[in-house]
């Protein structure tokens, strides 16, 4: 075991709470820009019946978790060749390590992108006053009033609202986006979302692929066509500084 292993990995440290779930040693998609790895935490406070990342998110289909040594060798070893880590899940932010996780990525030379659902504003206040994450991605899931019924459990939207307003005032890079199921979204429910983040950077709407699901039932919905999503893109792309579907 080396020396970070060593320091880092009592049972007692904060760091071992930071729950890898995954680890994908290269993308050069997930972080725009930048040539990265990937870190899946194990856990999520959201049931989106969409969501494909179901042995993250389900425990009774948790498989083992990744040793925080292996991705630390791993990063220590790719400094110089990679530049970023994206941090992603589950639901990142739910990690109680994850101060601790980030600081040492950092502490390496590392751009760190967060993946996050918005659910602990304190948490994403905390890593951009610290100055522990570069990109944020966060998926704004519905308008309001849908919020509850496409995330699967109730929210605290005042929760998602403060999230929203502390990425667009953070003045670092970051983009929002949504999944986009037919059957739970129309194109009025897509301008709504628009109006909550109108004035930011980069919003995108995702399509959503059939497949495995964490609701099987999700197998037989579907989303729109690439003229539809342009229909809608264009609709709303006055609000932001870059729309558009993918």
């Amino acid at each position: 075991m080396n020396h970070i292993a060593g320091v880092y990995l009592k049972n007692q440290h904060p760091l071992c709470r930071f729950k890898i779930g995954g680890f994908q040693k290269f993308t050069l998609i997930d972080f725009p820009g930048k040539p990265a790895c990937i870190v899946f935490t194990q856990g999520c406070n959201f049931r989106c019946g969409y969501c494909y990342n179901v042995e993250l998110v389900l425990p009774e289909r948790f498989g083992d978790l990744v040793p925080h040594e292996k991705v630390l060798d791993f990063l220590r070893d790719r400094v110089g060749l990679l530049e970023g880590v994206v941090i992603t899940g589950g639901e990142p932010t739910i990690q109680q390590g994850i101060v601790e996780f980030t600081s040492l990525v950092k502490e390496m030379g590392y751009k760190i992108k967060l993946d996050t659902n918005g659910s602990k504003p304190d948490v994403l206040e905390g890593l951009i006053e610290d100055g522990l994450v570069d990109y944020i991605a966060m998926d704004v899931k519905a308008p309001l009033h849908k919020y509850n019924e496409v995330c699967g459990v109730n929210v605290n939207l005042n929760d998602i609202l403060r999230s929203i307003s502390a990425i667009m005032s953070s003045g670092i890079d970051y983009e929002f986006r949504t999944t986009v199921v037919r059957e739970q979204l129309s194109k009025e429910d897509i301008i709504l979302i628009a109006e909550i983040i109108k004035g930011s950077k980069r919003y995108y709407l995702q399509r959503f692929i059939p497949g495995k699901t964490l609701d099987p039932s999700f197998s037989n919905k579907s989303t729109y066509s690439e003229d539809e999503f342009s229909s809608m893109v264009q609709e709303i792309r006055n609000y932001f500084q870059e729309c558009g579907f993918r």
